[in-house]
């Protein structure tokens, strides 16, 4: 097998990698419970991985630009607790969705200002916000949650069209269009040079500043969406939401096939990815394992998904 082969043969892999692994996970799920495959169960985890899809998707920008956001959990805490307070007070359910949404953007654009104008590294800069918002969360809602009443709110979480979860819907629209933005506009073939190389993108004429900036805000403005559909499906807001989903995410992002490294990767297996993490974290409620035991099981998801990223890498390199 020669060099291009060995090479386009490991890129078809590191592309269907994700579609493989829930293909095994799916045919493992049916054996270990029968109720896995039931209508209502397929449907509850489409619902359940919707806001993880979302929160992966604006991940997926970040990754791409080799940076990382662990804050994404507590923007989406802080956006769904502020934004059911304002629904609570006003009863409008356009405002308090553009108070979820606006949060969300200030929150990217903080981010992505102190990473690409300050220099702080993404991991630090991003940790500070978490912890941050975080303690906003519960000073604002006192540890209470704030329940959702407003029936058009709740529909954005609960309601179907057609027979499909508005959810789901949401989920596949935002997916969409993120595909469209990296693989027909400007902006995304910048996300990937500057992922790639960053000097060599800023050589190339790209303003990488804003690049990496923009990132961040993308990933801001898709975790308040998630904030919107998460509190609407619950019907309440809660002060400990969002807390770890940022793993959910990540690991949904690596499964997908985008590389930590940052340059390589695509945004709709990303959906592929969330569907692993939400089936694992199904079948194991289904086999009525200990709740706190699937954190387990998720540290392990992943740990190996980057231990795979790292071998598909060193692969890579190799067949170059």
């Amino acid at each position: 097998m020669n060099q291009e082969t060995k090479k386009r043969l490991i890129n078809q892999i590191n592309i269907y990698r994700s579609v493989l692994i829930l293909l095994v996970i799916c045919i493992f799920a049916t054996f270990l419970s029968e109720s896995f495959l039931s209508v209502s169960n397929l449907f509850n985890v489409f619902k359940q991985v919707t806001v993880a899809g979302i929160i992966g998707c604006g991940m997926t920008f970040v990754i791409l630009t080799g940076g990382i956001d662990l804050s994404v959990g507590s923007i989406l805490g802080f956006a769904g607790v502020v934004a059911s307070g304002v629904l609570a007070s006003t009863g409008n359910t356009f405002l308090a969705v553009l108070t979820a949404v606006a949060i969300g953007i200030t929150c990217g654009i903080v981010n992505g200002f102190f990473i690409s104008q300050c220099g702080i590294p993404p991991f630090i800069a991003t940790l500070g916000m978490m912890t941050l918002l975080r303690g906003c969360v519960l000073v604002y809602t006192k540890g209470s949650p704030i329940p959702v009443k407003v029936d058009s709110y709740k529909f954005i979480g609960k309601g179907t069209v057609l027979g499909v979860p508005v959810p789901v819907i949401i989920l596949i629209a935002l997916f969409l269009l993120a595909h469209y933005i990296l693989t027909q506009t400007s902006f995304g073939r910048s996300i990937y040079a500057f992922g790639g190389n960053r000097e060599a993108a800023r050589l190339s004429g790209i303003s990488v500043k804003k690049t990496e900036w923009m990132a961040y805000i993308i990933n801001g403005f898709l975790s308040g969406i998630a904030a919107v559909v998460l509190t609407a499906r619950l019907g309440s807001a809660q002060s400990t939401s969002g807390q770890g989903i940022e793993m959910d995410a990540i690991a949904a992002v690596i499964l997908g096939g985008t590389s930590l490294s940052g340059g390589t990767g695509f945004v709709l297996p990303t959906v592929v990815g969330a569907m692993i993490m939400g089936i694992i974290d199904n079948i194991l409620t289904l086999m009525n394992v200990n709740p706190h035991a699937t954190n387990i099981v998720k540290g392990a998801v992943v740990l190996i998904a980057v231990l795979v990223d790292k071998k598909v890498k060193d692969l890579s390199a190799k067949a170059e």
